[in-house]
């Protein structure tokens, strides 16, 4: 399993790196417990642990290898020890949340991920504001998004909600899977090509493991059955890398039914309002009843989602403070008034203006 983690990719960029880090052992982060990881290379599997200059130049958890991590290690094997990560490749992608607590950090899940599938239950668990906080970290971190309905064989209302979930997830390709008639798996194989590397996020319990299992052609990954509630229970309690028969990597998640944002890319995860947005008379429209605002003749219309709107606004304005800190979000929140202040004054101006010249 361990020759096929080093993927071509980063190989080539290992050489390019070489004259620089010839003494050192290229690896990959297959999971982590505390200050231990266990790292693959081309030969085998080990502990290891991050070096004192590593340490202490870390500024941020963000700082530190995650599952997924390309790393520089100071050994082949640990025949004399717990191998020692000296340094970490830049990383092509980062999918990370704001994790939970009053005075939380970024909280990095997983690094290096091409395909970062989004998985939803289409049971009790089917939520399209939470789904758009998913689509807007996924876009942020460089991978590509996939949605996956989990638990087709459980909803009656197939249809209706793949109409829903195709109005937020715009642009993003949809799987429709049943863990018990094994429908859409081949789907997903189509993602998972040599040298790949595929995430699984989502809420617990909605079956992300038994995915992953059938995937790699292993059972090795604790499931469990679904709640009386029908809600599926919490299975994976850590990241951890696995191998596909193929060569694709696949990195599981623990369940994620609270998703603070520390960034995200809000304007792409709603390009349809941004879209409907352009034709409206202010550019500092904040659709809040202004005259001329396309965006609220959009929801009168039937054509948006208040809703949608709603978290759109909510989310951009979560992402906007994340990192300020209380004073900041003051000056921030008294400038953003004074903007709406001066809109609704160029509203009034205006209005005014015409007034004159019909009357004239």
């Amino acid at each position: 399993m361990s020759c096929r983690l080093i993927d071509d990719r980063f190989t080539a960029r290992w050489i390019a790196e070489a004259n620089e880090y010839s003494n050192y052992i290229l690896g990959r982060i297959v999971s982590h417990n505390h200050d231990l990881y266990v790292v693959s290379t081309s030969e085998t599997e080990m502990i290891a642990q991050v070096s004192g200059k590593l340490n202490f130049m870390a500024d941020s958890v963000a700082d530190y290898p995650v599952v997924g991590d390309y790393v520089m290690l100071d050994r082949k094997n640990s025949e004399h020890g717990n191998a020692i990560i000296h340094g970490i490749l830049n990383r092509k992608s980062l999918f990370s949340r704001k994790a939970a607590g009053k005075n939380a950090q970024i909280q990095p899940i997983a690094a290096n991920i091409d395909t970062l599938f989004i998985c939803m239950a289409l049971n009790n668990d089917f939520n399209l504001r939470r789904l758009e906080r998913y689509i807007s970290l996924a876009w942020e971190s460089n991978a590509i998004p996939v949605v996956v309905l989990t638990k087709s064989d459980l909803c009656s209302e197939i249809t209706a909600r793949i109409e829903e979930t195709e109005k937020v997830a715009l642009g993003i390709d949809i799987i429709i899977t049943s863990n018990i008639e094994k429908n859409g798996h081949d789907d997903i194989l189509n993602y998972l090509k040599p040298g790949m590397t595929v995430a699984f996020v989502g809420s617990s319990g909605v079956g992300k493991s038994t995915l992953i299992n059938l995937l790699t052609e292993d059972t090795h990954i604790a499931t469990n059955e679904i709640r009386k509630d029908d809600r599926g229970r919490h299975t994976t309690t850590g990241r951890e890398l696995y191998i596909t028969p193929n060569g694709a990597a696949v990195i599981d998640t623990p369940g994620m039914r609270e998703l603070a944002m520390d960034t995200a890319d809000v304007a792409k995860a709603f390009s349809d309002i941004e879209e409907i947005a352009k034709e409206c008379r202010f550019k500092d429209c904040k659709h809040e009843g202004e005259p001329g605002c396309a965006v609220r003749m959009a929801i009168k219309a039937g054509e948006l989602d208040e809703a949608r709107l709603r978290n759109c606004k909510k989310l951009d304005k979560e992402a906007k403070y994340e990192g300020l800190n209380s004073k900041q979000i003051e000056k921030e929140k008294i400038e953003t008034m004074f903007a709406k202040v001066g809109g609704m004054k160029n509203a009034r101006e205006l209005g005014k203006a015409k007034y004159k010249r019909d009357e004239w």
